[in-house]
């Protein structure tokens, strides 16, 4: 178990990609880092996602930092000396009617005028791209064809950032639960944790989909949710594409191994738990927007949140410290009806079974956009770089140079004005359509 510093420079609370990110980029420029995390390195989302790198997001003030990203995973690899599984093999989005193509004719020259290029497909070059639908009497009709988009390998990508950050001199402490932010006059000065305080002048909050309940304790509040995804992958066959796909009702990539990588489900499952409540109002117009898509659960979240409200309980004391290894259950509703799919636009491959099913908590914000960040009027020293709601694996790269650039005060790598804490204060969070491809 590592020993934990008095001081630092700067403490990140989070070792999922983003906070392993920030620290190596803090790390290389000689900053003192040490990043803290409840679990192991990487245990959540970051190592939970479908290991798409893509830069068509959902609106055009995230495409610049994805496009950044894009450059940074061509070399990746090279700087954190790492294997990090990338492929560059584009996205593809399938088109089912007339109106999906207009919306894709739209899209493109919304990313033209951001220097994104894109292309819309006819079913014929499609058949071309991925020969293996070509019997498929399928209603797509066309594609949006993104040949500078990727894929990397969530199991690897999220170590070799901490082994980088490491290796330029950055403490990572795992299974080591932040109880609290420390403050005195308005100020940061650290963390106190389960094995004691860490002093810092500068904290960054990058706890994924916990990161609010760790702000709210020194009054700094914003809306986030936990979405509840289930992602798998099947037995290994020969190389078909290397393409990432939105298909009809479900998303594929083929790994390096040969296994399809499959997300899908028509729904989002929201857990309930007791901050569904507090944030409702902020979430209320974008579920209403996607009624279509959204299922809420009712189960063991809601009931852990309310235990660990009971005064004099252990689920109180220990909150963090029972959650060091947050493993949500697989919906199998969503496997199933995802191989289906699989099998019915890949006929040749009706015989290929699931080799494993999980789920991971998404980290979601009302306008589906990341808080990358100081809090402003909040305590000096506190910045959050959380939210990402599904683009954190893909974006992980230029949001730890951004985050890294805010924290110093240097010349950002893009304009943060979109991702700035400020927004809700301001009410500028526009409604956007979670299941956009």
């Amino acid at each position: 178990m590592s020993a934990l510093d008095s001081s630092t420079d700067v403490v990140i609370i989070g070792g999922g990609i983003i906070g392993c990110a920030i620290a190596y980029n803090l790390a290389l420029r000689g900053v003192a880092v040490t990043l803290v995390e409840k679990g192991p390195i990487g245990y959540e989302q970051s190592t939970r996602n479908w290991g798409w790198v893509h830069q068509q997001v959902r609106y055009p003030h995230l495409i610049p930092l994805a496009v950044e990203s894009v450059r940074m995973w061509k070399h990746l690899a090279e700087d954190l000396e790492s294997d990090v599984g990338w492929i560059q093999g584009g996205n593809l989005s399938l088109g089912f009617d007339d109106a999906d193509l207009a919306e894709f004719e739209l899209r493109r020259e919304t990313a033209r005028n951001t220097g994104l290029e894109t292309t819309v497909l006819t079913r014929a070059q499609v058949v071309d791209m991925l020969p293996g639908m070509a019997r498929m009497k399928g209603s797509w009709t066309g594609a949006l064809h993104l040949p500078t988009d990727g894929q990397a390998d969530p199991s690897l990508v999220t170590a070799a950032f901490a082994r980088g950050a490491k290796r330029h001199g950055a403490h990572i402490v795992s299974d080591c639960a932040v109880s609290g932010i420390d403050m005195a006059g308005g100020s940061v000065i650290g963390v106190l944790t389960e094995r004691g305080s860490i002093r810092a002048p500068q904290v960054v909050v990058a706890a994924g989909a916990w990161s609010s309940r760790l702000t709210r304790s020194v009054g700094v509040e914003f809306p986030q949710r936990s979405v509840r995804a289930t992602v798998m992958r099947t037995d290994p066959v020969a190389p078909v594409t290397s393409v990432t796909a939105w298909a009809e009702g479900f998303t594929f990539r083929q790994d390096r191994a040969g296994r399809f990588v499959l997300a899908g489900g028509e729904e989002a499952i929201y857990d309930v738990d007791l901050d569904l409540f507090r944030d409702i109002r902020w979430f209320l117009p974008m579920a209403w927007k996607n009624r279509r898509w959204i299922r809420m659960s009712v189960g063991r979240p809601l009931l852990r949140d309310l235990t660990a409200r009971m005064p004099g309980m252990p689920a109180r004391r220990q909150f963090w410290q029972r959650r060091r290894k947050i493993d949500p259950p697989a919906d199998s509703k969503a496997v199933h009806e995802t191989l289906e799919r699989f099998h019915r636009l890949f006929p040749d491959l009706a015989g290929v079974g699931i080799e494993l099913a999980w789920a991971g908590n998404i980290d979601s914000t009302p306008d589906q956009a990341p808080i990358i960040g100081p809090v402003g009027r909040g305590p000096t020293g506190l910045f959050i770089a959380t939210g990402f709601s599904g683009h954190g694996f893909a974006l992980g790269p230029a949001a730890g140079r951004l985050g890294a650039d805010l924290v110093l005060g240097d010349n950002p790598l893009v304009n943060p004005h979109p991702f700035r804490y400020a927004r809700f204060a301001e009410g500028d969070v526009p409604v956007v359509d979670v299941h956009r491809r």
